[in-house]
């Protein structure tokens, strides 16, 4: 039994300010009992936060947090307890690396034409170790005096309809959902609040994604109010999805956004780690845990 965990973090591998080990750290603090790092399109810190969770004796699950369309929207899928040996999931993310530094550089470009040094930030992002992410190239902007916060920097420049933008070309979530499930791991729609859709749009989303074979859902995360929360848990129930729980961490500090979550699930929702907690092959795939002290 698991009452603190968070299946939703990130990294430095991508946009997080702490290292794997550090986030660990930070987890052990919370008292989180089960950690997945979920950072984008990739991989790359999970060997190392195993180890540092072993240390602290915190179960940890391999995942990543992938990038799809779906009706030409961005849509984010969190892979969990994925095989990091996986051919066709190497195969996913090193082509989606490949979509990342020809979009950043089609940006750069923009920026330039807008009067910026736009190849030198997009050189100045790729050089950082991790997925490279419109995020790092929003915090040069504000680093450099061209916006005010990353927020001001996706609104003046790279935004949706703003100067510098340039539209995604991502795989459909159908592929995203098989290459996890080929991965050995379990499909979760990510955030499912963030998404600029009607209620009828969200509705068809959860169909095609548990239609392609995902089966999990988030349903406890920061920013979520009741009314978020409770639209969540309906679609979580409609589509037989279990409900997964996560902080979407990227800072410390953020006190409406601390690292770990607890477990506890509305009413009629089946917790993901009970879909996790056995493989396909029908073994076990997580330890029995018992309660926190309190």
């Amino acid at each position: 039994m698991y009452e603190r965990i968070d299946l939703h973090t990130h990294s430095t591998c991508s946009d997080g300010a702490l290292s794997p080990a550090e986030l660990v750290a930070l987890a052990a603090t919370r008292q989180v009992q089960l950690l997945a790092l979920t950072d984008h399109d990739t991989l790359a810190g999970c060997a190392g936060a195993a180890l540092a969770c072993a240390e602290y004796r915190i179960e940890f699950l391999y995942a990543s947090e992938l990038t799809s369309l779906w009706r030409g929207r961005e849509i984010h899928i969190v892979g969990l307890r994925l095989d990091a040996a996986a051919p066709a999931l190497k195969a996913f993310l090193a082509g989606v690396l490949t979509q990342r530094v020809a979009r950043l550089r089609a940006i750069g470009t923009r920026l330039t034409r807008c009067g910026l040094d736009g190849e030198r930030l997009v050189d100045a992002v790729l050089e950082l170790p991790g997925t490279p992410t419109r995020l790092h190239l929003a915090r040069l902007l504000v680093a450099q005096g061209h916006a005010t916060d990353p927020d001001d920097a996706f609104n003046r420049w790279l935004g949706q309809g703003q100067r510098a933008a340039v539209a995604a070309e991502w795989p459909g979530i159908e592929a995203a959902v098989a290459v996890i499930r080929a991965a050995g791991g379990l499909a979760v729609l990510a955030h499912p609040h963030r998404y600029k859709l009607s209620a009828g749009g969200l509705r068809e989303l959860c169909q095609g994604f548990r239609d392609a074979g995902g089966e999990g859902i988030e349903v406890s995360l920061p920013g979520m109010g009741p009314a978020d929360a409770g639209r969540a848990a309906a679609l979580a129930r409609r589509y037989g999805l279990a409900g997964s729980c996560g902080s979407d961490f990227h800072v410390p500090g953020l006190p409406w956004r601390p690292l770990g979550r607890f477990a506890k699930l509305p009413e009629g929702i089946v917790p993901v780690t009970e879909r996790l907690a056995m493989k396909p092959d029908g073994s076990a795939a997580l330890e029995a845990r018992t309660p926190l002290a309190s």
